[in-house]
């Protein structure tokens, strides 16, 4: 690691020297619509079509399960309360969990039924037993999405059953992915159960890559004859978590080939690097007219950065700041930029605070300071 110091028009700038070799930006998929995305710093590191409107097909559910995970977040609802299967649910078409018209089931074997054997029927009995109907659920489902910032999404129902105007994104379903992991960690697990039984039909987890031993624990397929095979899949590896969604592709054996392709190349081609710990002084910056000669600039929050594992020389780091800094400064008061700067990868800005408070200097003491920095130059 390399430190260059220079002072340019009144900015200190400090610049830190890494390698960024983009290795792979330019991977092809078949996928129509793609991304892939490191859960912990939001890097993008793959996407086809990102924000294009698409069909998601029974990804719905991952934002139906969101919806009742909410419920059960905030008391509104418990595991062991029951919904009765309405007529509409029961006769259902497509994947099902097969309950039965007029029973009472438990919430928790429902989200089993929806997430495990993504039964159309589980996704209505839910969505009526939390908003009456299915059609207010799927109101809820639109406003919950635009809360959590998938801007592009309209849901019309439930279960991703075929609608003109239900239509979501790939980069909004790694947005609602993120989410589900981080906002509901307690239920998360049911996303990587392999069966569940009920109505003694035993029925397998189709999410093809659970049982391939790659770090993978959820989380939804999704196939109709508009949308094509899709998959929303998230895995962890050594600590580090990776969300892929995939969608458009042609056939079963493609979905799971194409995604355990995608998800073995991001853990292979990039690393994560933490730069900064939340409360590290980054820099010290001399103060104009103050009590202290320096302040230090400290960083609020952990800086964690995703790249190419043979990216670690050309990466800049700058922190610019008027300097010098005039007093008074208040502790906490943001007075710096930090920019992390590289070849093919966005510009991270982040603040930077002062460390302490500075207060300035009495008249007799400003006139002493000004007379120094004149014959002297800046501490």
């Amino acid at each position: 690691m390399m430190f260059r110091n220079s002072v340019r028009s009144g900015l200190i700038l400090v610049a830190i020297l890494f390698a960024f070799v983009s290795s792979a930006a330019a991977l092809e998929t078949p996928a129509r619509e793609a991304i892939l995305v490191d859960h912990d710093t939001g890097a993008v590191l793959l996407a086809k079509k990102p924000d294009t409107k698409m069909p998601p097909a029974s990804m719905t559910k991952i934002m139906t399960a969101y919806l009742v995970f909410e419920h059960l977040k905030d008391g509104r609802l418990s595991l062991d309360d029951t919904f009765v299967v309405s007529e509409k649910a029961w006769r259902k078409g497509g994947s099902k969990m097969f309950v039965e018209v007029g029973k009472e089931v438990r919430v928790e074997d429902l989200l089993r039924g929806v997430i495990v054997q993504s039964g159309n029927d589980a996704s209505i009995v839910l969505a009526e037993g939390i908003a009456g109907t299915e059609e207010a659920f799927g109101e809820m489902m639109t406003e919950t999405a635009h809360e959590l910032g998938m801007s592009n999404s309209t849901f019309q129902n439930a279960t991703g059953w075929p609608h003109e105007d239900h239509r979501t994104t790939a980069r909004d379903l790694a947005t609602l992915s993120k989410h589900i992991i981080s906002d509901f960690p307690e239920h998360y697990h049911f996303f990587s159960e392999l069966e569940f039984t009920w109505n003694d039909i035993r029925q397998y987890n189709r999410n093809p890559l659970l049982r391939r031993n790659m770090g993978v624990d959820g989380l939804k397929t999704g196939h109709t004859q508009n949308a094509g095979y899709g998959l929303t899949a998230s895995a962890e590896r050594d600590g580090r978590r990776l969300i892929l969604v995939v969608n458009g592709l042609n056939s079963a054996k493609q979905r799971a080939s194409e995604s355990a392709r995608l998800l073995e190349w991001g853990f292979r081609e990039f690393q994560n690097y933490a730069l900064y710990e939340a409360g590290d002084t980054v820099e010290e910056a001399p103060v104009w007219l103050g009590e202290a000669d320096r302040v230090p600039l400290k960083i609020r929050e952990d800086l964690k950065i995703t790249l190419p594992r043979t990216a670690r020389e050309s990466m800049t780091v700058t922190v610019t700041y008027d300097s010098p800094v005039p007093a008074p400064i208040r502790e906490g008061q943001e007075i710096a930029t930090l920019r992390v700067e590289a070849p093919d990868m966005e510009t991270v800005e982040v603040p930077l605070e002062a460390g302490m408070a500075v207060d300035q200097l009495g008249p007799l003491g400003r006139i002493v300071s000004s007379l120094e920095y004149l014959v002297f130059g800046a501490p």
